[in-house]
Parts: structure tokens; sequence; C-alpha cells
């Protein structure tokens, strides 16, 4: 275990850039298997996540090599093999090897997935999916049992119930290579969907409509990579740099970023009151100065993204007046708030909203980033506080921000990562002393 730790108070400045986006390679790592050839990725994020997705394609047989933000797999050698709980369950983007093992070898035993505890994501809706386009399901032993019929899987319509980024991913991943067409309606339309049918249509595959309501899918036998793909910038981690400029900024500009999928989140950082320039695939952030709170209300994309209301809650603090933020999505995304009351924060959580007041100081304490905007969040509040923050479980950021202690010290940031120190008590002691003498 690791700890961060920031000596805060300091204003930053200068440039950062923006890593590919996580949302994108977790997906698109698992769909490289899908390919009969060799599968190269640029732009790869130095996270967590990537780390142990590759981990399970060794598992699988598929070896790939990193090159700085170059991936290279090869699944051209690929067995089909159960993925059951261990590696699976660190991340929740591990069940998109469900509709790519289905969709490469007409079957799939993958755990249950982990991830972090930010409320119910059930797979209600990839199960329907599957069993639209021909599979059987079951639950066994807390891993998921598909199998496709003997003649393969067949194109169908499927209707969403809800707008589910997951359940979209690993239905097109199924459904690239059945047979006939596939209608999926109601789908999630987020930038990682498009990236998602750039990379599958760049090795043969025919996905119509990704970004809009409704996705076509025309199925082909094989896929073949030929091209390198670049993956699109990290969108979440673009406004969490965006806030931290903000809330301790003294002029920062945010490099490599498509604007336009931060539309919602930049609108709301005009009404707060920030001021930036955004120049072709960069944005500076001006040195605030009087901010005004406001509501926020997250919603599938285009609108304010779940991902970005725990980043942004720090620089409200600074605003005056009296704030909320209701997550449509995920209700229960409010484990950074008690922390964040640690540190002098005016903040409370009632019947699922996130009540804010204007803070004058934050002071410096020890807090645990319990997952990955959460510890986002706590991050930009140690870097505003007065004296020293310590994070404990910063692998979680890590999940999810790569170099990120690079980064923030190309800011003039004072902070470091360091390995938790081990504490063994005397019950510990006496433990030991019991086990070694029964091996003796």
């Amino acid at each position: 275990m690791k700890k961060m730790i920031i000596h805060g108070g300091k204003k930053l400045s200068g440039e950062v850039a923006i890593d590919g986006a996580k949302n994108s390679t977790v997906a698109i790592i698992p769909a490289a298997i899908l390919s009969e050839s060799k599968v190269k990725l640029d732009s790869v994020p130095h996270i967590q996540d990537v780390d142990n997705l590759r981990a399970i394609l060794a598992d699988m047989n598929v070896s790939s090599t990193l090159d700085g933000c170059c991936l290279e797999i090869d699944p051209t050698h690929i067995i089909s093999k159960p993925l059951p709980n261990g590696k699976i369950k660190s991340l929740r983007a591990s069940y998109y090897f469900m509709g790519a093992l289905l969709g490469r070898f007409g079957r799939a035993i993958v755990g249950l997935p982990g991830g972090d505890d930010i409320g119910p994501r059930p797979i209600d809706q990839h199960i329907k999916g599957f069993e639209a386009l021909g599979a059987t399901v079951s639950n066994e032993h807390g891993a998921m049992f598909i199998q496709a019929p003997d003649e393969g899987l067949h194109g169908a319509k499927i209707y969403f119930d809800m707008a589910s980024v997951g359940a979209t991913v690993n239905v097109i991943l199924a459904a690239v290579r059945a047979t006939g067409t596939t209608i999926i309606e109601n789908v999630a339309k987020e930038p990682e969907i498009i990236d998602l049918a750039t990379f599958l249509n760049n090795m043969g595959a025919r996905i119509r409509g990704a970004g809009t309501d409704t996705i076509r899918i025309e199925g082909v036998p094989h896929l073949y990579a030929q091209n390198s793909h670049t993956i699109i910038p990290d969108r979440i981690e673009a406004g969490t740099y965006l806030s931290l400029a903000a809330a301790v900024g003294n002029g920062i500009t945010v490099k490599n970023i498509i604007s336009e999928h931060l539309d919602s989140f930049l609108a709301k950082m005009e009404e707060i009151g920030v001021q930036f320039d955004i120049v072709e695939d960069s944005i500076y952030v001006y040195p605030t100065g009087d901010l005004k709170m406001v509501t926020i209300k997250t919603m599938p994309y285009p609108g304010f993204a779940t991902d970005l209301q725990q980043p942004i809650t720090p620089l409200l603090l600074k605003a005056q007046g009296e704030g909320m933020i209701v997550d449509t999505l995920y209700p229960r995304r409010v484990r950074h708030v008690p922390e964040l009351v640690r540190m002098g924060a005016n903040i409370s959580v009632e019947n699922d909203v996130i009540l804010l007041h204007h803070t004058d100081k934050l002071q410096g304490t020890d807090v645990n980033a319990d997952e990955i905007r959460a510890g986002a969040a706590l991050m930009i509040a140690g870097l505003m506080a007065e004296g020293t923050t310590t994070i404990h479980k910063v692998e979680n950021i890590l999940r999810g921000y790569g170099d990120v202690v690079q980064k923030l010290r190309q800011l003039g940031a004072d902070v470091s990562i360091v390995d938790e120190e081990a504490v063994t008590t005397d019950e510990d002691t006496d433990s030991v002393a019991v086990l070694e003498k029964k091996a003796l």
C-alpha cells in the first residue's frame, strides 16, 4: 500500500498534458482479442488498470508490450480459458471480456467484476443483449457462464432499458462477428463508444451510428488490425486538471483536450465564474476571482459526467452561497464527503444530495481515497489546504490518473508518493510466533 503526501497552500502554474482516455482504453484492450493479427495502440495511459488488463491477457496466452504510450498486443496465440475471480475482481472493466470472448470463441466464463464501490451497477442489460444474440447465460459460483448456440451468435434487435456504457460496449463486442444484422437502441453515446467503434471498424467491422441513440452492426467473420489506433484524450482527466487549475492555479494550460467532449462541464465552469480560453486542443485557465455556487446534476453523456462531480467539488467550496450536487447515475458516490469534512469543508449529504457551503479554508490531515474520483477530489483539496495532507489508498488514484506526481510537480506542487509504514503490534508478533510453532 502507498500514500500520497501533499504540502498544500501553493499556487500552481505551467502546462499539463492529458493522456489517452481510461474509459476507452479499458474497453479497447479486451476488444483487441477479437483481432486475428497484432494490435497496436497509441496514447495508452500509464495507469494501474492497464497493468491489470495486461495480466488478464497473459492468462489467455496473449502477449503485450508497453513502450512509452504505445501498447502492442498479440492475440494470435490466444487460448480460450475461464477467467474466474482473482485478477477479474480488481477492476470493473474486466467484464468487457464477456463480450470479447463470446465474440471470439462463442463462449465465456468470467468472474463477476469488481471496481469502485459507488453503488449498484447491475449487468442485467448486458445479459439481455447476450441472450438476444442467442447466447445462454447463467451465474454459477460467482462467475458468468455465457455460451453461444452451436450455429453461433445471430443478429438481433435490442432495446436497452437504460443507456448503459458497459452494456453498449459488451454487446458491440459480441455482435461484431455474429451472423446477420444487430440493431441496438437506447445505447450510450459517450465519446469512448465512438472510439471503440472506430477501432473495430478499422479492423474490418461494420458499425454505424456510434454516438447516436441507435447502433447498427453488420456481422463479419474475421477482424484484422492493420494500422495503429490512437486513443482519444481523457475527458475525465482533463476535467480534473481544469478543476485543479481553477482551484489552485495561477495560470495553467491543460493540453491535449477535445473541448467538445467537455461542453457540459465547461458550461458549469463558466457559470461558477471561472475564466478560460480554448485554443485548438488546449485550454488556458486564468487565476480565479469571485466564484458563484451552482447546482450540478449528473446525466448520461452529453450531460454533466458522474466522474466529474467529485473532482469539481473542492472548487465549489471556494464559491459564495449554497450549492448542491445530485448524482442521478450513482447517488451513493459520496465517499469523498466525510473525508472533506475532516479537512474542514462545510459539506454534507442529505437524501443522497450533496449540500455545499462556502468554506474559507481547508486544513491538511489524513484522509482515505476509497475510489478513483474521490481520490482526485481529495488530491485537489490537499493542494488547496494549509499544511500537510496524507492520502491513503492512493492506488485508487493511480488506477485512473497516469504519471500524476510528475504532472503535479511540473505545475509546482509539493507532492510525493511513498510506501505505507508497516506497523507490527505485540498481537501480530504473538500470532507469528504461534504460526511458527505450528510449522515446526
